[in-house]
């Protein structure tokens, strides 16, 4: 029902996503780092990894916190943990440390005004192996999304993950209008 939709609308495919290029499976432990209102990465992943699983929905406000909790009970996704922090700090996010299968940070970096601490906490709640998906706005003109100089640049990514010793498994096509990539600890 909501697999498809990001952002109200349906540029991302996150069953696709993280099937194919993610390879999440039945109980991984997962994060949404900067899950937003509409947590469709979060509900998607939560129905992946089953009972066996965890998915932490992580975000700043508490209102989209608690709207991701209604919706996840709505579901039936009793696998779908909220938790509150600020991305931006290291070491804030009460996620155990070393803990995670697959961070996700979807369209989250281009809202950040310190994308390496951001990059920096998501690398600390991996555990050996665990990987990172990162899916961000291409840095193309269209009329909607977040303005060109707001966007990341994917190879500004590549080298702070490279510095954090993360190794690239896969760069992707994620939409029409987001690049996809997966790195591994």
């Amino acid at each position: 029902m909501f697999q498809k939709q990001a952002g109200g609308t349906e540029l991302l495919d996150a069953q696709r996503i993280l099937g194919d290029h993610a390879k999440l499976g039945y109980g991984d432990k997962v994060a949404a780092l900067g899950c937003g209102p509409k947590a469709y990465f979060t509900f998607q992943a939560a129905r992946m990894v089953g009972d066996r699983g965890l998915v932490y929905a992580v975000d700043i406000l508490k209102d989209v916190l608690s709207s991701v909790e209604s919706h996840a009970k709505t579901y039936g996704l009793m696998n779908v943990k909220t938790v509150w922090s600020n991305l931006e700090v290291y070491g804030a996010t009460n996620i155990p440390e070393g803990s995670l299968d697959l961070a996700m940070l979807v369209n989250v970096l281009f809202e950040s005004a310190d994308v390496v601490q951001m990059l920096k906490e998501a690398v600390r709640l991996l555990k050996p192996s665990g990987k990172i998906l990162i899916i961000d706005w291409k840095n193309i003109g269209v009329p909607f999304g977040p303005k060109i100089n707001r966007r990341v640049n994917p190879n500004q990514i590549k080298e702070y993950l490279d510095v954090f010793g993360l190794k690239l498994e896969e760069e992707f096509e994620a939409g029409k209008y987001h690049f996809g990539m997966i790195y591994k600890k």
